[in-house]
C-alpha cells in the first residue's frame, strides 16, 4: 500500500511538474530546459508536433487555432500570439500589401498570418537567424501549403537588408512587421531606411515593444518626422502582462 501511494504521489507531483510548474517557469525564464530535458525535445519540435497532429494539412486558420491553443493550454513560446495577432491581422488586412518583410520568423506563427491575408502574387520574406528555428518554420510554412508567397532566409537580418535589392529583385516594401531581436529594431529600421527600402506610405509594425520593450526604437519612430506613429496597448502573447504594438508607424519619405 504505501508503494502504491508513493507511485500514485510521484505521478501526480510529474502532473504538476509538467502542466503548470514548468510551463510557468519557462515563460518567464526562456533559457530553462526542463520541459527539454523531460521530453527529450524543443519547445519548437513539439510546436510542430501539435501543428501534425491537429491541424488540417492546407488550413491556415487550422494551424493558428492548433498553435494558440497549445500555447495557452500547455506550453507558453513567443509567438505574437492570438490577441496581438488580430491587430497584426487587422493592419495587414487594411493595408493589402504585395511585398512584405518579416525581421523574426520563429517557428512560423505569424508568417502563416501574414502569408494567408497576402493577395495573389504577393511576395513575404521572411528572416530568420536560428537554424533551429528556422527548419520548424519552413515545415509549418510547408503544412499551410504557403511556400508560393513565401521565402525564408536563413540569415542575420543586417546581412542580408542591403541584399534585398539584388538577390529578390525588391525596391521597397509596403509593410514590414518586426519581432526579431530587439536590440536590432533600431539599427535594422535606419539599414532599411539608408537601404532606400522604405517608400513613402510603408508600414512599419513592431512587436513586444513594452515588454520586453524597445525604448530606442520608440523614441526614434515618435519624434523622428519621418514617421507617424500610434501605439496600440494589448498583452505579452498568452499572459495577462502588458505589452503592445507600435502600430502604423508610416514612413513619410
Amino acid at each position: 500500500i504505501m508503494l502504491l501511494g508513493w507511485c500514485v504521489g510521484a505521478t501526480v507531483l510529474l502532473y504538476v511538474l509538467y502542466s503548470w510548474l514548468i510551463p510557468t517557469a519557462v515563460q518567464f525564464n526562456g533559457s530553462l530546459r526542463a520541459l527539454d530535458t523531460l521530453t527529450r525535445s524543443t519547445r519548437p519540435q513539439r510546436l510542430l508536433k501539435v501543428v501534425q497532429k491537429h491541424a488540417t494539412r492546407g488550413d491556415p486558420q487550422s494551424v493558428i487555432s492548433a498553435i494558440d491553443h497549445f500555447c495557452r493550454r500547455s506550453e507558453w513560446a513567443m509567438n505574437i500570439g492570438d490577441e496581438k495577432g488580430s491587430i497584426l491581422d487587422s493592419v495587414v488586412s487594411e493595408l493589402n500589401p504585395e511585398k512584405v518583410l518579416e525581421l523574426g520568423t520563429y517557428c512560423g506563427y505569424s508568417t502563416v498570418r501574414i502569408a494567408r491575408l497576402l493577395p495573389p502574387g504577393a511576395r513575404l520574406i521572411t528572416l530568420e537567424f536560428n537554424a533551429d528555428y528556422a527548419a520548424i518554420a519552413r515545415q509549418v510554412i510547408a503544412w499551410v501549403g504557403l511556400e508560393d508567397k513565401v521565402q525564408l532566409v536563413e540569415s542575420a537580418s543586417e546581412d542580408w537588408i542591403p541584399r534585398m535589392t539584388e538577390h529578390f529583385g525588391i525596391e521597397t516594401f509596403d509593410f514590414v512587421f518586426l519581432d526579431h531581436w530587439k536590440d536590432r529594431y533600431l539599427p535594422d529600421t535606419k539599414l532599411m531606411e539608408g537601404c532606400g527600402l522604405l517608400r513613402k506610405g510603408t508600414v512599419l509594425l513592431a512587436d513586444n515593444v513594452i515588454c520586453p520593450g524597445v525604448p530606442d526604437y520608440l523614441e526614434y519612430v515618435r519624434n523622428s518626422l519621418s514617421y507617424k506613429s500610434c501605439y496600440f496597448k494589448s498583452h505579452l502573447e498568452y499572459s495577462k502582462a502588458e505589452d503592445g504594438l507600435e502600430k502604423k508607424s508610416v514612413f513619410l519619405g
